[in-house]
C-alpha cells in the first residue's frame, strides 16, 4: 500500500512493503507477482527520495521567507489575506461560467451547431464535479499554499491553450481539464475555517463565499459585455492574465500553513472516509440536503429569468438582461456584513432559517407577480442571492466544527451535494418552464425552500441525534465564552487537533535527537537533514 505523506513542504511517498510478504516469499517459492509488485514500489520509492526528485519539488515549493511557516512566531490570519483569498476565488469560479452567455457565438466561430457548443458548460460542470470528489480531499494531506499554487499555475498555463486553439474538439477537451483544476476556492475555504478565530469564522467565511458567488455573476456580466464589442477571445485573455495575477498574489502573500494530516494517508481510505462521514454526522446531512434544496432554486431562476425577460410583456435585449447580476451583485457584497452582525452571533441554523425565510420570500413575491411588474424578479434576485449566501456560510461553520484535521473531506461532501443541487435545478427549470412557463418552476422552487425548511426543523441546534430538539431550543452560541472571545487562530487549530487527537501537540518543541535526528512540529518527527537542506535550498534562492 502507497502512503501519501507530507513533510517539511514536500510531499514525501512512502511506500509500505510489510514483513508479510517477505515471510510469504520464503513460505511460498511460486509467489513471484507479490515480488514483482514489491520491487516496482521499492523502484517507485528511489525515485520519489532521489536527490533530484527532492530538488526539484523543493525548488517548485519555494516559499518566500515572510510566508514561511513558524510555529514559534505564526502567520495571522488578516483581513487582507481573507480579501485575497476572496480575489481569488471570485475570478477562478468564473472561469466556469464565462462561455454561458456567449454559447452561440461560440458556435458560430468554432462552425458548429448550438446543441454542440452547449457540451463546453456540461463538461466544464463534469470536470468541477471530478475536481471537486479528487482534489480536493488532498487538501487534508498537503500544504494548502504548494497545492493551491500548482494548481493555479497549471491552470492557467492551460488556459493558454483556450485562447488560441480554432479546433473545437481541442477546446472541449481543454476546457475539461481546467476544469478539473478550478477547485482552488475550495481549498481556501477549509483553510478560512481552520485559521479564523471562532468568533469571526463566518465573517471571514462569508467573504470567501461571496467572491464564489460573485464569480459566479460577473462571469456573465464581463463575458457578454466583452463579447458584443470585441471577439469571444477577449474574456478569454483576460481570464488568462487574471489567473497569472492571482498566481502572484499568492505565491507573495499566502502563508505557509502545517498540514492537518502531516503523517499522510491512504488515498482510497481517504475518499471512503467521505462516505463514513455521512453516515457519521447529523450536522453534515442536514447541511448537505438543505443546501441540494436551496442551490437548485438558484440555477433554477438564473436560468429561466432570461425566458421571462426576453418574451412579453417584458422583451428586453441581452444586454439589459445581463444587467440584472448586478442586483446579485450588491447582495453578495452586503454578506460579510450580514454574517458579523448574525451569523457569528447565533447558532448555525437560525442563520440558516433565516436565510431560508428570504429566500422562499422572494420566490413567493417574484413567482407570481412576475408576470405582471419587474420588480417581482428585481426582488427574488436580491432575497434568493441573500438567501443562499447566509445559509451556506451558516452551514459551513457548522460543519467545519465536526472533524478539525478532515476539513477538506467535510467541505467535499458538502459542495458535491451543492453542486448536485445546481444540476437539478437548471434541469428541472428548463423542462417545466417549457410546459409550465414561469409559474410552474417558481412554484417548484418555492417547494424546494419549503423542504429545506422541514429538514431545519426536523434537528436542532444542541440535538445530538439525527431527529429531535433535545438540548433546547436556545438560538445563543454557547462556544464563545463569557466575553464571545477565542484564542488565536493558530493555537486553536492546534488545540482541535490534540483534542482529536487524543495527546496534546506543542509546536517547536525539540526531541531527543538520537532518538529522532529532528525536530518535532505538530507531533511528527522530521529528520534535521532534510529541514536544514530545504532552508539551504530557500537561502540560496534568496
Amino acid at each position: 500500500m502507497t502512503n501519501i505523506e507530507e513533510v517539511d513542504g514536500r510531499t514525501n511517498f512512502d511506500t509500505k512493503v510489510g514483513s508479510e510478504k517477505n515471510n510469504n516469499d520464503h513460505d511460498n517459492a511460486d509467489d513471484s507477482t507479490s515480488t514483482r509488485s514489491s520491487d516496482g514500489e521499492g523502484r517507485l520509492a528511489r525515485i520519489k527520495n532521489h536527490q533530484y526528485t527532492r530538488s526539484s519539488w523543493n525548488f517548485v515549493t519555494w516559499t518566500p521567507k515572510r510566508c514561511r511557516w513558524d510555529p514559534e512566531a505564526p502567520q495571522k490570519f488578516s483581513l487582507g489575506l481573507n480579501i485575497l483569498f476572496g480575489f481569488a476565488g471570485t475570478f477562478t469560479v468564473a472561469n466556469l461560467y464565462y462561455n454561458h452567455p456567449i454559447l452561440n457565438v461560440l458556435a458560430r466561430d468554432f462552425n458548429v451547431t448550438d446543441e454542440r457548443s452547449s457540451l463546453i458548460p456540461t463538461v466544464m460542470q463534469a470536470g468541477y464535479a471530478a475536481g471537486l470528489l479528487f482534489l480536493c480531499p488532498l487538501g487534508d494531506i498537503f500544504r494548502r499554499r504548494a497545492f493551491v499554487l500548482i494548481l493555479v499555475f497549471f491552470t492557467a498555463t492551460i488556459w493558454l491553450g483556450l485562447c488560441l486553439t480554432k479546433s473545437f474538439s481541442v477546446f472541449l477537451v481543454l476546457s475539461f481539464i481546467t476544469a478539473i483544476s478550478t477547485v482552488t476556492p475550495q481549498l481556501m475555504l477549509p483553510l478560512v475555517g481552520d485559521l479564523a478565530p471562532l468568533h469571526k469564522r463566518a465573517t471571514a467565511l462569508s467573504i470567501v463565499v461571496s467572491g464564489l458567488l460573485l464569480g459566479m455573476l460577473i462571469a456573465r456580466l464581463l463575458s457578454g459585455i466583452l463579447t458584443q464589442y470585441t471577439s469571444w477571445r477577449s474574456i478569454y485573455w483576460f481570464s488568462f492574465g487574471v489567473q497569472y495575477l492571482i498566481f502572484i498574489l499568492l505565491f507573495f502573500f499566502m502563508p505557509d500553513y502545517p498540514s492537518t494530516n502531516p503523517g499522510g494517508l491512504n488515498y482510497f481510505s481517504m475518499l471512503f472516509s467521505i462516505l463514513k462521514m455521512v453516515f457519521k454526522h447529523p450536522v453534515l446531512v442536514q447541511a448537505c440536503l438543505v443546501g441540494f434544496l436551496v442551490s437548485s432554486t438558484f440555477t433554477s431562476y438564473w436560468t429561466t429569468l432570461t425566458f421571462l425577460l426576453s418574451s412579453p410583456p417584458y422583451s428586453y435585449n441581452s444586454a439589459t438582461i445581463g444587467l440584472f447580476a448586478l442586483i446579485g451583485i450588491g447582495a453578495m457584497c452586503f454578506g460579510p456584513f450580514y454574517s458579523k452582525a448574525i451569523i457569528d452571533r447565533f447558532v448555525p441554523l437560525f442563520s440558516v432559517i433565516l436565510g431560508l425565510t428570504y429566500c422562499i420570500t422572494g420566490v413567493i413575491i417574484g413567482t407570481y407577480s412576475g408576470k405582471h411588474t419587474v420588480a417581482g424578479p428585481i426582488i427574488q434576485a436580491f432575497a434568493i442571492d441573500l438567501g443562499l449566501q447566509t445559509s451556506q456560510i451558516a452551514n459551513r461553520s457548522a460543519i467545519y466544527a465536526i472533524e478539525p484535521k478532515a476539513r477538506n473531506r467535510v467541505n467535499t461532501a458538502y459542495m458535491v451535494s451543492v453542486f448536485c443541487g445546481q444540476l437539478m435545478g437548471t434541469a428541472v427549470g428548463n423542462k417545466l418552464y417549457a410546459r409550465g412557463g414561469w409559474l410552474a418552476s417558481g412554484s417548484t422552487s418555492v417547494a424546494f425552500i419549503g423542504g429545506a425548511l422541514l429538514c431545519c426543523f426536523a434537528r436542532g441546534p444542541w440535538e445530538p441525534g439525527w431527529l429531535g430538539w433535545g438540548g433546547g431550543w436556545s438560538i445563543k452560541r454557547r462556544d464563545l465564552g463569557p466575553q464571545g472571545k477565542q484564542e488565536p487562530a493558530v493555537e486553536q487549530v492546534m488545540d482541535e487537533l490534540s483534542a482529536e487527537s487524543g495527546h496534546e501537540i506543542f509546536e517547536g518543541d525539540k526531541v531527543d535527537e538520537e532518538k529522532s535526528g529532528g525536530i518535532k512540529e505538530a507531533g511528527i518527527g522530521i529528520p534535521a537533514s532534510d529541514i536544514q537542506s530545504r532552508r539551504q535550498v530557500e537561502d540560496s534562492v534568496d
